[in-house]
């Protein structure tokens, strides 16, 4: 980046800063405090174990730093500004999730554009917040656009915050599905026959949520597909899975016809070859339900996150704060652009061909120098793809 587009860039956040109140997180002056200023060197220098003592007012400190990125910790300390994580000494941490849509399967990287992958990293943000919600019953939530390739989940319920970093393993492995077993979604009750001594035990596939509850889902998905095949269609349909031969297929295709009430309920344990087709929906469940979140960053007690209202360095997209209610409509390419670049046209120097998307236009660029709006012009320096043309 050259010298010329680095000051312009370092002079237009302070523009915005200064027109932008910022809201810090609950406790800010028990957190550490870090930051990326603007460097001429190639790499990135992070300015961290700060407190917000040393830092000053964060909006004054903003408008005066005017840094590339800035962040704060999920944990809360006795001494955040101490230079090591063991002299801070750490009391509690919020438990932060990270989508980054870089890394969620179903993303092409290089074929993708950047807003078809942000519209698959929200697909899966849903996905993570029905965990949350509904799993977890999670009510202190803080939803933020990180401004640049995905969406931070903040939850600061108090049961979560003082868990330690093997406890936060756990709810990761909950919401990725890993080492999921299909008979813990079986809940097993014992059940009194007509007539006989000993009490028999009824098994049911739970139903009301969880992962029991997206497997069930799925399989009956396809049990009502496989009701609109006639017999021999949909038993050749059952057949495609391994180990399901023409016996458990007729067993598992007159379950469904004569029974699917019951299935609906939950009692896909009838015969063995329905329990064994279900488990199959299991694995299904958790390969199209999970929640592909960036793993280490929701078990590290100590992580820095961007500060919502700042703006990234990477994308000059502000970091944003969002209501449950406003994530349908959320357009990040259009609502994220901060008012301070709009009603202005700069000229730059564009290093690439492709196709640009943001503040709602699809621009299809061609390298060299010309006059583009500023929101266009400043995405397009942050990410390295221009570099800032004296104006004539």
């Amino acid at each position: 980046m050259e010298e010329r587009t680095r000051a312009y860039l370092r002079g237009r956040f302070r523009d915005h800063y200064r027109r932008t109140e910022i809201t810090p997180p609950p406790d800010a002056n028990e957190r550490e405090w870090g930051f990326i200023p603007w460097t001429q060197s190639p790499g990135t220098t992070m300015v961290r174990h700060r407190s917000l003592l040393e830092l000053g007012d964060i909006g004054d400190f903003l408008e005066r730093k005017r840094p590339r990125h800035v962040y704060f910790s999920a944990g809360r300390y006795t001494d955040p500004g101490a230079g090591s994580m063991a002299a801070k000494e750490w009391r509690c941490s919020d438990l932060i999730f990270d989508l980054d849509a870089d890394h969620l399967p179903g993303v092409t990287l290089g074929e993708d554009s950047y807003a078809e992958m942000l519209a698959t990293c929200k697909g899966a943000l849903f996905r993570l917040l029905d965990f949350l919600e509904d799993d977890f019953a999670f009510t202190d939530l803080e939803i933020v656009f990180s401004g640049g390739r995905g969406y931070h989940v903040h939850v600061r319920d108090e049961a979560v915050l003082h868990l330690e970093r093997e406890h936060r393993r756990e709810i990761v492995d909950y919401v990725r599905g890993i080492g999921l077993e299909y008979d813990d979604l079986v809940a097993h009750e014992p059940v009194a026959g007509l007539g006989r001594k000993t009490p028999t035990h009824r098994r049911t596939l739970e139903t009301s949520g969880g992962w029991g509850k997206r497997t069930h889902d799925h399989f009956m998905a396809f049990v009502d597909d496989l009701l609109e095949l006639d017999d021999e269609e949909a038993l050749a349909r059952l057949q495609e899975f391994d180990g399901i031969g023409e016996g458990k297929a007729t067993a598992v295709l007159t379950a469904a016809r004569d029974n699917r009430e019951g299935l609906e309920a939950g009692n896909v344990t009838v015969h063995t070859a329905v329990s064994q087709l279900a488990e199959r929906f299991s694995m299904l469940a958790v390969e199209r339900d999970n929640a592909p979140i960036d793993e280490p960053v929701t078990t590290d007690t100590n992580r820095l996150i961007r500060l919502p209202g700042s703006l990234h360095g990477g994308s000059a997209l502000e970091v944003c704060r969002l209501e449950r209610d406003e994530l349908d409509a959320f357009d990040p390419l259009v609502d994220a652009v901060p008012e301070t670049f709009r009603g202005h046209e700069i000229a730059v120097d564009v290093s690439r061909d492709g196709l640009v998307e943001v503040g709602g236009e699809a621009l299809e660029l061609e390298a060299g120098v010309q006059t583009l709006p500023e929101y266009v012009a400043v995405f397009l320096l942050a990410r390295g793809w221009a570099e800032k043309e004296k104006e004539q």
